[in-house]
């Protein structure tokens, strides 16, 4: 198959360690790329052929996915590209969506580039209680579904105990104002999107001249009503000989 890729990456990337995170300008939470066609294509083919593996909605987070839908058409109406009729949306690439406020987290993959994660607090953490993550990078949903962020990042090795206090800290403070983003990035050998590992498989370093570099472009945007937090994920996978010299 042939791989879904961009021509390049839309911004710099940090050199800063963990979380690395900036302010966003709320305009420019969503994004539309070259990829566009391809990448909604491959989402579509998952949420139908695999949506267990895919979606996730703990059901008391219902109202909060359906703010996260709200909130996102109501963007999409200021995007080129997207056409509102009465009851569907034509998407850039010419389908057309009908979003359905009782699937929400379907409808929303259906729509936009970017996968969502849905953070609730309960307790001292916020709690993973629903996502649309058709392209994860080496985790899977169903292990971290209903999980605190301590134990979703429990693999993550620079993320210890006051990592944790941090990142917990920022989540607290989110306003709905001012979203937050930040980028990682790695080397890939192959750039197959959905990617799925779970904790227990072994995470096999890439090879010396690996040709792909993934990138994520993650946001964080507290909901106003429901004051879920947004975890959304923007991918981007780009060819090595297209990335610019000293990228880590």
């Amino acid at each position: 198959m042939k791989p879904i890729l961009q021509k390049h990456l839309p911004y710099d990337l940090p050199t800063g360690k963990l979380p690395g995170i900036a302010p966003l300008d709320p305009a420019q939470w969503l994004c539309q790329d070259e990829a566009y066609a391809g990448q909604m294509g491959a989402r579509e083919n998952l949420i139908r052929a695999r949506r267990e593996e895919v979606i996730a909605l703990d059901p008391t987070a219902l109202p909060a996915a359906q703010e996260l839908l709200a909130l996102v058409l109501r963007h999409l109406r200021a995007k080129p590209g997207y056409h509102f009729e009465e009851s569907h949306v034509t998407r850039p690439d010419g389908i057309s969506v009908t979003p359905d406020p009782h699937d929400p987290l379907a409808s929303l993959g259906n729509l936009v580039q970017e996968d969502f994660c849905l953070l609730e607090k309960r307790g001292d953490e916020h709690v993973l209680t629903g996502a649309i993550l058709c392209f994860p990078a080496s985790w899977t949903l169903s292990e971290k579904f209903l999980k605190p962020l301590g134990v979703i990042h429990r693999p993550v090795a620079p993320y210890d105990g006051d990592m944790a206090r941090r990142v917990q800290r920022m989540f607290d403070a989110i306003r709905p104002e001012q979203p937050l983003w930040r980028a990682n990035a790695l080397f890939y050998d192959d750039p197959t999107l959905f990617a799925p590992l779970a904790e227990a498989q072994p995470h096999a370093a890439p090879s010396p001249d690996a040709r792909y570099l993934r990138s994520e472009r993650q946001s964080l945007v507290r909901l106003p009503k429901s004051r879920a937090v947004v975890f959304s994920i923007h991918t981007y996978m780009v060819r090595r000989k297209d990335v610019p010299d000293g990228t880590p």
